[in-house]
């Protein structure tokens, strides 16, 4: 009796000191996108620099590995998610509830945390298949994006734009991302259209192993895209930076931008911030995209919805709002 009555104290003791640790515990989850995509490497780098002083905060963030931007979106409103990486022209179309989120309505409840990497719309093809436009892969195999991504929506409003179906094209695969280089250098396809931050494995892989060639995206239908849309930007992918391709190329593209929700506590996202700009120099080093990056401009650009509460709080501390 006497060692059971202790046994229970004991337990009694050990539940009020791990009771409070228990509680204190939260779980948060970035979606990205593919494995080989710079928002996979972006969620992971703001993981592990908030996860750094866990045992301080209690926060314990993890990364998903996702569909992409329009899957991360839906996944916050749906409460699945609770941060996303996604692309700046994605993020303004979910806040008014236009494009592929008419359906579904506004999302007033979306809010910005920051923007990340300038994200270049690329295109990669075949050296075999002697594209030296988009124009030139009218009739050709190419692959458009998967549903429910970032690249897939740019993609088809460039079509839109163009005056182009998916029926213009004599194959439109719907590869993720992880999967068009493999194709690419299989020859089931001629080329890709993807948003990413450069350098980047995903185009780095397919150049070195079948030598694949960037096009530009660039002409009237371009410039009236970019002088339409605010969240559109000319870009340029630097000659050099991937092997057999010396030139510079021309094209135009979007800002990665951290997205969350009113449902987010405004604890999670403070610490979420700091954690980033307290580190940034680690944080500047744990990819080439992040080189550049500069705070002041990452509050702002490319941000259509209101930044979270959180995030408003600890800039107007470090002096960046007023």
């Amino acid at each position: 009796m006497k060692r059971a009555s202790l046994f229970a104290i004991a337990l009694s003791a050990i539940g009020l000191l791990a009771g409070p640790a228990v509680a204190q515990q939260n779980f948060i989850t970035i979606g990205t996108g593919g494995v080989t995509g710079v928002y996979y490497a972006a969620g992971g780098a703001i993981c592990r620099l908030l996860n750094k002083d866990r045992k301080s905060h209690g926060i314990r963030c993890s990364v998903e590995s996702t569909g992409g931007s329009a899957y991360n979106v839906n996944a916050i409103r749906t409460g699945d998610l609770d941060f996303g990486m996604v692309q700046s022209d994605v993020h303004y179309n979910a806040l008014k509830g236009i494009g592929p989120f008419e359906k579904d309505g506004a999302f007033n409840e979306l809010r910005a945390v920051f923007s990340v990497h300038p994200e270049p719309f690329t295109v990669l093809t075949r050296r075999e298949a002697n594209i030296n436009s988009f124009e030139d892969l009218k009739g050709k195999r190419f692959n458009i994006g998967n549903p429910g991504s970032g690249t897939r929506a740019s993609m088809e409003q460039l079509l839109a734009a163009m005056g182009w179906t998916i029926n213009d094209f004599s194959l439109a695969s719907e590869l993720k991302a992880d999967e068009h280089g493999p194709a690419l250098c299989d020859n089931k396809i001629d080329g890709f259209f993807y948003a990413v931050g450069h350098p980047s494995a995903n185009i780095q892989d397919p150049v070195t192993t079948c030598n694949a060639k960037l096009i530009p995206l660039k002409g009237p239908v371009i410039d009236k895209l970019v002088e339409e849309h605010p969240y559109f930007a000319k870009a340029i992918i630097p000659g050099g930076l991937y092997k057999g391709n010396p030139d510079d190329i021309e094209t135009y593209g979007v800002l990665a931008t951290l997205v969350t929700s009113t449902s987010t506590s405004e604890e999670v996202v403070y610490q979420l911030v700091k954690a980033v700009f307290e580190n940034f120099d680690e944080f500047k080093r744990l990819h080439p995209a992040f080189a550049n990056l500069e705070p002041e401009k990452m509050i702002k650009d490319g941000l259509s919805a209101p930044l979270h509460d959180g995030a408003l709080k600890y800039y107007k501390e470090k002096g960046w709002v007023k």
